[in-house]
Parts: C-alpha cells; sequence; structure tokens
C-alpha cells in the first residue's frame, strides 16, 4: 500500500497561495510596487458608491418617518376625541353633569 502526502504549496512556490518573500541577495526586502492609479481611483469610487447608497438609503427613512408624522397625530386626536366622547356618554348614563 502506497502512502501519498500532499505537498504544502507555501513551501514550493506554487501559484496556488502561500507568501512569497521577495528579499535582494544582500538580505533587504524589496518594496512592494506602487499601487496604479487606476485602482486607486476605483477604490475611491467604490468609497463614494457605497456613501452615496447610505445616505440614499437614510433619507429614504427620513422622507417615510416624515410622511408618517401627520397619520400618526391624527391617529392619535381621532383616539383622543373617541375617548372623551365615551367618557361623555358614560356620564350621561349615570346623570352626571360635566362641569370643567
Amino acid at each position: 500500500m502506497k502512502m501519498f502526502f500532499l505537498r504544502d504549496p507555501r513551501l514550493h512556490g506554487s501559484p496556488l497561495g502561500g507568501p512569497t518573500l521577495d528579499m535582494t541577495p544582500e538580505g533587504e526586502f524589496r518594496t512592494p510596487p506602487r499601487t496604479p492609479w487606476s485602482t486607486k481611483l476605483l477604490r475611491y469610487a467604490i468609497l463614494v458608491a457605497v456613501v452615496a447608497g447610505g445616505l440614499a438609503v437614510a433619507a429614504l427613512a427620513l422622507w417615510f418617518a416624515l410622511i408618517l408624522l401627520p397619520v400618526a397625530i391624527g391617529a392619535g386626536l381621532v383616539a383622543y376625541g373617541l375617548f372623551r366622547w365615551r367618557l361623555w356618554q358614560a356620564r350621561k348614563q349615570r346623570g352626571m353633569v360635566y362641569r370643567p
């Protein structure tokens, strides 16, 4: 029975992954290449798009809340009016006179 051992790709310089140390013959690390301007521009464009999307969602939530505010106030006024009506009806049945 033969046993097969998988090789660790980090130890053999495989393009599948793993760290790569880029050193000069003197033992110093080389500086990584500069990021191209197009990549930087793309990063900033994505950042601006995410911030704009967040602001749009916040604006829609505020708009929805402001639309519901008059409805909630109206419902509260109707509920208060019905409550007062029921109190007046209950007092009228007992023969009580309402004197504020």
